[in-house]
């Protein structure tokens, strides 16, 4: 069972964990999901209902962790499935965790103690939660090169791209502010800023900025787009602009890593563990529109600079393809179901459990 948000049907962006469970069932997997319902209050006695009663068809669980109210749902998720006798695997996401570890360490340590493992995404969330469990293990945010066209940016052109939701804590008002700062040594420059609203007036913000700073008429805002778009959408420009001030791995930026995209991204949390500034992006402190803006620059300036960022982000970006991912996630829930005591599982989980950890080891 898969306990987490299913709620790219409502138009949020899709999720990790929506992905995975489509992706195991493909496998071969039997499949199960919580929650896909837009309330919070009624999603999480959704996630604890579903556990209760399939509670007899569940092998492994795997449930999301986030920071603030969100956590709550894990917390009361694997109380279920303490209270059912079946174990759980926690993926833990968000580049504000580590914080909400801080002010809640003994929540934190009791969670991730209580289950059969712990996957963290990425280097940052792994450094950083050891504290509260030693034991992690690192699968990184997988995605499918294979809906990716890669173009080398020999010779980048001005054409900026933003893909975010559009919230606050990515900061997105930034983006106007830097191309405004490039219009005058590059006065082709043009930003397309692609993203759902959610609704917290971060994208009236963003267009009162560009109003303000008098780039409008050079900026487009396209919206949410589906998945199977993203490559075209991503390719119509060269440089991407992450403007976060919280993160960990995020999606967009492998997404433009496997285009070829020339990245100029803030340096904040697990930013710095994925990307090497002058390698395979340029990174700046958030909420800095010159330093953003200068890096932009560089990119046009600096002889080879935009086709080293292209290659580089590329190679490293292959490490990540679910080829490479979903086998690991495949042993990591065989070799849990497999560890069960005799008795803790009904026969026909112990006997899917072997069949499993078989296939797993010979994948």
């Amino acid at each position: 069972m898969h306990v987490g948000n299913f709620l790219s049907w409502t138009g949020c962006n899709r999720s990790f964990i929506e992905e995975l469970a489509d992706r195991l069932e493909q496998a071969g997997w039997r499949v199960y999901r919580t929650s896909s319902l837009p309330s919070r209050p009624v999603r999480l006695a959704d996630m604890a209902t579903a556990i209760w009663l399939k509670r007899h068809r569940i092998a492994v669980a795997h449930i999301a962790v986030f920071s603030g109210p969100a956590f709550i749902w894990a917390e009361v998720s694997s109380l279920m499935m303490r209270a059912v006798r079946r174990p759980y695997v926690l993926s833990l996401h968000g580049g504000n965790l580590p914080k909400f570890a801080a002010r809640w360490p003994s929540r934190m340590r009791r969670l991730l103690e209580s289950a059969a493992k712990v996957v963290t995404p990425s280097p940052f969330l792994f450094e950083k939660m050891s504290e509260y469990r030693c034991d992690l293990t690192l699968f990184p945010n997988p995605i499918d090169l294979s809906c990716y066209d890669f173009t080398l940016r020999k010779r980048a052109n001005p054409k900026l791209v933003w893909m975010r939701a559009f919230h606050n804590i990515y900061n997105p008002a930034l983006a106007p502010k830097v191309l405004a700062l490039l219009m005058h040594d590059l006065p082709d420059a043009c930003l397309t800023m692609i993203g759902p609203d959610t609704n917290d007036a971060s994208l009236k913000s963003t267009q009162r900025t560009a109003a303000e700073v008098g780039v409008s008429d050079r900026l487009s805002l396209p919206g949410r787009i589906p998945k199977q778009a993203v490559s075209a959408w991503l390719n119509r420009g060269d440089v991407l602009l992450n403007t976060t001030n919280i993160d960990n791995t995020p999606v967009s930026l492998l997404e433009a890593m496997a285009c070829g995209l020339c990245i100029v991204s803030t340096n904040v949390g697990g930013i710095p563990y994925l990307l090497e500034d002058g390698l395979d992006a340029l990174l700046v402190p958030p909420d800095n529109p010159e330093a953003m803006a200068a890096a932009v620059k560089r990119i046009f300036a600096e002889p080879g600079l935009s086709e080293r960022l292209s290659l580089n982000a590329r190679k490293k970006v292959e490490q990540f393809d679910w080829s490479v991912i979903l086998p690991r996630w495949e042993q990591l829930f065989a070799s849990v179901i497999g560890e069960q005591e005799p008795g803790g599982v009904s026969s026909t989980i112990k006997s899917r459990s072997k069949k499993l950890t078989h296939n797993s080891r010979h994948n």
